[in-house]
């Protein structure tokens, strides 16, 4: 089988680019080594995995034709953010005074997953392999060679990666760096709350750890609780009720008692910053490029960015060939200052939130209070985080 593009990872981020692309004259492949993803979570339930997702990348999954396909019963968007410090010191965004409609967009990932896919079982250009499994991936200078654990064989112009953090594409290319571990845990759950959310979002920046509250359609929310593994732990072992009292009490009950609706689950924060994110006849995008702290909530925004980019640069090529160098650089190096300043910003709000050092508790709080007093500031900072 032979392919202009091959897409290894068919999520949010691999599905957007495929969509993206249905119009050109492309011939692309997308391998996804899981089952058919799942419609959306019944009325009485909700998925754990839990996005926000900016302005400028719903426009982006609009003209990838999946925004429409979402039943918006469940999207919640966000008409405001209140950031709390560990001293009483605040930050509030709104979208009201950004002249922008909201700030952002939350719903389940299992949502937009079956919206882009039913894009993608449609699009004319693409052949869906699913579930395949990857076996070899070699690279010649006309062409990238991969063979799939059935014995099936492609050839591509390009490769592109976008199988996640732990990328078996990336590790395949040869690229020597390793995520550096942060010594957090992420710890996700959603609940219903006893009073109306009204489409904030909520963040506390607390000595041992950064509690989000993100707002769901009706009185619900989903939080992220960045905390140490030791933390992690003893809140996954507690009792749902006593797990409950727990984010009430850290929330300082601003939505009332919490009732737990989702099992609660952790996985490990992490950063990776790489020397390229491309080499010759491959692409990188997503979280098998780069890896962020949650705090910010733009993890699967740096990745939809990126498709975009990917997207844009490959539909005007021109004469080159996709899988050049010097095409792909151009994509690499458009993305580079996103990917760095979210990545900088990220870091080193979580090393000095996450620090018991006097002194830096004075200086966070004092950031915080001075940057909500400084509205061209605060509105820069926010007009980032629509695109």
């Amino acid at each position: 089988m032979e392919f202009d593009i091959v897409i290894i990872g068919g999520g949010l981020v691999g599905a957007s680019l495929a969509a993206a692309l249905k119009d050109s004259s492309l011939k692309l492949a997308l391998v996804e080594s899981a089952s058919p993803p799942p419609p959306p979570a019944a009325a009485d339930s909700w998925d754990s995995r839990i996005y926000a997702f900016t302005p400028g990348n719903a426009d982006f999954l609009r003209a990838c034709g999946a925004w429409q396909r979402l039943d918006m019963s469940r999207v919640q968007p966000v008409e405001e953010m209140r950031v709390f410090g560990d001293t009483g010191a605040r930050l509030n965004f709104s979208a009201y005074q950004l002249g922008a409609p909201e700030l952002a967009f939350i719903m389940e990932s299992c949502l937009l997953q079956d919206a882009l896919w039913q894009v993608l079982r449609e699009q004319e250009n693409l052949t869906l392999l699913q579930p395949a499994r990857c076996a070899e991936l070699a690279w010649q200078d006309d062409s990238a060679q991969l063979k799939l654990q059935d014995g099936r064989e492609i050839r591509a112009k390009l490769i592109v990666g976008a199988d996640g953090r732990d990328s078996w594409v990336r590790n395949q290319a040869g690229m020597p760096e390793v995520p550096t571990p942060y010594r957090q845990h992420g710890v996700v759950a959603n609940f219903s709350c006893a009073k109306n959310h009204r489409g904030i979002a909520h963040q506390w920046f607390q000595e041992d750890g950064i509690l989000a509250l993100l707002p769901l359609p009706g009185r619900r929310v989903s939080i992220v609780w960045s905390v140490s593994p030791e933390k992690s732990a003893e809140l996954l072992a507690l009792t749902h009720s006593d797990l409950c009292a727990r984010v009430s009490a850290a929330a300082n009950y601003t939505l009332g008692e919490l009732t737990l609706i989702t099992p609660p689950a952790a996985f490990p924060l992490r950063v990776l910053n790489l020397a390229h994110i491309t080499q010759p006849r491959l692409a990188l995008i997503g979280d098998a490029a780069h890896n962020v702290h949650p705090l910010a909530g733009q993890g699967v925004n740096l990745g939809l960015r990126d498709a975009r980019e990917l997207a844009q640069t490959l539909m005007q090529r021109g004469a080159l060939d996709c899988g050049d160098l010097p095409l792909l650089r151009r994509y690499e190096k458009a993305r580079q200052e996103d990917i760095l300043s979210m990545q900088l910003a990220t870091d080193a709000l979580k090393h000095l939130f996450v620090n018991a050092n006097p002194f830096l508790r004075t200086l966070r709080n004092v950031g915080l209070a001075a940057t909500n007093a400084v509205t061209p500031l605060k509105k820069m900072l926010a007009r980032h985080a629509l695109n």
